[in-house]
């Protein structure tokens, strides 16, 4: 029993010897302990504004100094020579070219009376209106001097209103035409020549898109520095877009009125242009209104035949206009148009094909919308006063 008992306490003391031994080689293969880097010792603070945050709409750009040509003169009016008269012994013959007022543009023969008297021949190939009157005939007054006896015509030039418009592209006229006869029958004529008596800005739109329309030169290179024009002259119009930050636009010209005050809710006023650009005028009138080839999206050129309205002796008329600006991109169409009449109806871009509603209702509902926005850009915009003038005849 007590050799047992040795044998128990040798084996118990071997183990937790061998085991003491372990552990200390295990600690030997303990890694030695890396440094840790400390966090440096910085002061970290919230971001802050010390002023408030303020955001501004883009001042708009400076307004262009209009460009004007270094030589402007307005044409001197030079008078047709167009009326003649040779006096008989007993009678007189009248000659009248059909372009009565010397802007190439023939009258009507209904419209030219020799004092109420209609012309009595024509000349087609010379395009002359000839009238013959005995000398107490077609409303001749006589007058006497001590000298010589004086018989006294009128010719009266009288224009055919332009069908349902209220407006004129010439003035009446009255040529005196005088016929001397000395007492001693030796006959001389004086044709009296006919003496001319006429009846008497750019805006900023919202998404800064800037339009203008304005009077150019004949030459298309500068703003015209004068608004002064007579019958027959041909007014030049042009209307721009300027761009602002945006995507490339195409400037359009929905409608046009006429008026003789800056409001176009008066009256008299003449809607030239409308049905989402269709220029009427040359269709009405048969003018020589058109609009010129589109060369450049954001601008739009336009002539149209100088005018007054009838019964009014100022001469003045303003020009208001809508205008529209629409992606560059976008098509061609019944809506996004500009078409004049000349021998049918003729557009601007090309696109004859959208012309052909001018004569009904074009409609408005496929209007294109500019890129990124959902409104359309559109101001009205106006010119003038222009003032139109009588063009003198000799």
């Amino acid at each position: 029993m007590k050799l047992y008992v040795q044998f128990f306490l040798c084996l118990l003391f071997g183990f937790s010897a061998a085991q003491e031994r372990r552990w200390n080689q295990f600690e030997d293969q303990v890694p030695e302990k890396t440094g840790v880097q400390e966090p440096a010792d910085i002061l970290q603070e919230k971001q802050s504004f010390h002023e408030p945050l303020s955001w501004r709409f883009p001042t708009p750009p400076p307004e262009d100094e209009p460009r004007f040509p270094p030589e402007f003169e307005l044409k001197v009016p030079t008078a047709a020579d167009s009326v003649s008269a040779v006096c008989g012994e007993s009678s007189v013959r009248v000659e009248a070219k059909k372009d009565l007022l010397g802007i190439g543009k023939p009258v009507l023969t209904s419209d030219v009376t020799l004092g109420g008297c209609l012309a009595t021949g024509e000349d087609a190939e010379a395009q002359v209106l000839i009238f013959e009157s005995e000398l107490h005939g077609c409303g001749s007054q006589l007058l006497m001097t001590e000298d010589s006896f004086i018989y006294a015509f009128t010719l009266h030039y009288t224009p055919t209103p332009l069908g349902d418009a209220q407006i004129v592209r010439t003035g009446d006229v009255s040529v005196s035409i005088q016929c001397h006869y000395q007492r001693k029958n030796d006959v001389s004529s004086d044709a009296f020549k006919p003496t001319w008596n006429p009846f008497s800005d750019s805006k900023a739109s919202e998404e800064n898109l800037y339009f203008s329309l304005r009077l150019m030169t004949d030459d298309w290179q500068f703003s015209r520095p004068s608004s002064h024009f007579l019958l027959g002259d041909m007014m030049k119009f042009e209307v721009s877009v300027k761009q602002f930050h945006h995507a490339p636009l195409r400037v359009m010209i929905d409608s046009c009125v006429a008026t003789i005050v800056p409001n176009i809710d008066t009256v008299p006023r003449y809607s030239f242009l409308g049905n989402s650009g269709c220029l009427f005028d040359s269709q009405l009138t048969g003018s020589s209104s058109q609009f010129l080839p589109r060369s450049q999206d954001d601008r739009l050129q336009f002539e149209l035949e100088a005018f007054r309205f009838q019964q009014d002796d100022s001469g003045m008329i303003y020009i208001t206009c809508s205008v529209r600006a629409t992606a560059a991109s976008a098509a061609v169409d019944a809506t996004n148009k500009a078409c004049y009449f000349s021998n049918g109806w003729r557009e601007a871009d090309g696109r004859h094909d959208v012309c052909t509603c001018c004569d009904k209702d074009c409609g408005a509902g496929g209007r294109s919308q500019p890129p990124g926005t959902g409104t359309l850009w559109q101001q009205e915009t106006a010119v003038g006063p222009i003032k139109v003038e009588d063009r003198p005849l000799r």
